[in-house]
This record gives structure tokens, C-alpha cells and sequence, in this order.
């Protein structure tokens, strides 16, 4: 048995912008007795706790090194062009990659999208975090690409965003430990992939379904009747094994 199975609790890390919140009811109302404890990490460092066994499983963006951990890809992002609200961009629909091709685009070091080159012109100095991209965003310096649930978490009332094409783009996935794929695990994959409270892999099997086959057996065999012109502890010849209104077979003369 596992650690996390010891201690009867699962820890779920998720990054910036993945929203646990339906998994995480449906987990409670499924298994209320196993508390579920939510860790925020940022991207670099997910992959990390779950080798480490910090956490259980978590939210992850790919890619990621796949080394030692396995990975459910669940849902891909659009990307999406933050500006502020008096620019261009906030007048169209969408644009494509070239359409910023004479904008500062800031490209900062927790970038999560997998680019060979990014568009636009590069800043002088690459911001740290995606929060410092969005100030020099807010202050008309340039523009910054990210997955739109990021655009909505760092949402301000002076800035907007368009999606854009010909990018690329952000994929989650659930991911776990690859030798610790424990029965908690296994839930959690379940609630995730939608399966009913009454998959078998959905959760553990009920009391019933887990007696053992023979037990079972035993239990149908005392409830079966016996065979005609049997009856259990009695001759088949006494009186009364015969069936009610059955006919008898002639008696034999005596000599």
C-alpha cells in the first residue's frame, strides 16, 4: 500500500489558469471520507513535485518531460493576444501571427507555449513572470500571447484580448508518478474522464461485488430447490417425495 493510500488523503497540484473546481466536487460527493487538498504550482515546477511525490497527480501544461510520469492529455487552449484596449488588434475579430509583426511581443520566462520562434519583435529584456508581461502590457510597451485562461486570470478593465491563429497553442493533461498509480489515483482519473459513480473503473468496487465467488456461489446454491422426485435427507421411495396429484403405478399381486 502506498503512502497516499496510508494516509487516506489526495494531493492535486494544478497550474495558473486550470480551474479544479467540477473535479473537486464531484470527488467530495463521491469519497467525502478522503480529503482532497489543492496545491498551486507554476509549470516549471509541477513536473517536479510529482516525481518527488509531493503531490499525487496534477493539472500539468505539455509539454513536459515525460520521464517517470504518465499523462492524460484532456483539452487544448486557444492562445490568445492581450493589448490594451485603445490598440488596433482590439478592433477585429481575431488576428494571425502576422498581424503583429511590428509589435513588441513579450515572451516571459514562465512561457508555457512551445515556440520555435515567437512572432512580433522581441522586447530588450525578457520578463520574468507572465504577471510582469501583463504591467508592461498595461503600460503600452507591447503585447503578450498566452493561453486565454491566463488572459482571463491577469484580466484588467483596461486591457482585452483577441484569439490568434497560426500559433501555437497550450494542451493539460492530467499527470501522475507512472509507478504510483494507486487506486486514489484511478478515481480522481475517473471523475476526470467523466465515468459514472458505478464504472468499475470509476471507483473501487462495492462490498458486494467484492464477496468472494465462492461465498457467492454457496449463497445461490442454498436458495436452489432440490430436483423433482428428490428431497434433501429422505429416500426418493418415501411417500412423501411424490408430487402432489402425481399418479401411482399399479400394485403387484401377491403370489
Amino acid at each position: 500500500m502506498t503512502g497516499s493510500e496510508v494516509s487516506r488523503s489526495f494531493r492535486l497540484a494544478y497550474v495558473p489558469g486550470v480551474t479544479p473546481a467540477k473535479w473537486v466536487r464531484i470527488w467530495n460527493e463521491r469519497l467525502p471520507d478522503i480529503p482532497l487538498t489543492l496545491v498551486p504550482v507554476s509549470a516549471a515546477e509541477a513536473p517536479g513535485l510529482l516525481r518527488g511525490g509531493q503531490v499525487d497527480a496534477g493539472f500539468v501544461r505539455l509539454p513536459i518531460d515525460r520521464t517517470d510520469l504518465s499523462a492524460i492529455p484532456l483539452y487544448t487552449e486557444t492562445t490568445v493576444v492581450v493589448v490594451p484596449k485603445d490598440h488596433l488588434v482590439a478592433a477585429v475579430d481575431e488576428v494571425s501571427a502576422e498581424d503583429l509583426a511590428d509589435d513588441v511581443v513579450f515572451h516571459p520566462l514562465d512561457d508555457t507555449l512551445d515556440w520555435e520562434r515567437p512572432p512580433g519583435r522581441p522586447a530588450t529584456e525578457r520578463p520574468a513572470t507572465t504577471a510582469d508581461a501583463i504591467e508592461l502590457v498595461a503600460a503600452g510597451v507591447g503585447v503578450l500571447l498566452v493561453p486565454q485562461s491566463l488572459a482571463r486570470l491577469h484580466h484588467r478593465k483596461d486591457l482585452t484580448y483577441r484569439p490568434v491563429t497560426g500559433v501555437p497553442q497550450s494542451r493539460v493533461a492530467l499527470s501522475w508518478p507512472e509507478d504510483e498509480t494507486t487506486d486514489l489515483v484511478e478515481d480522481f482519473i475517473g471523475i476526470v474522464r467523466g465515468r459514472t459513480v458505478n464504472s468499475s473503473r470509476g471507483r473501487r468496487p462495492d462490498a458486494a461485488a467484492a464477496q468472494p465467488k465462492d461465498k457467492r456461489a454457496d449463497n445461490g446454491s442454498a436458495r436452489r430447490k432440490p430436483a423433482a422426485g428428490k428431497s434433501a435427507g429422505r429416500s426418493p421411495r418415501s411417500g412423501s417425495g411424490t408430487a402432489k396429484g402425481a399418479r401411482r403405478g399399479k400394485p403387484r399381486r401377491r403370489s
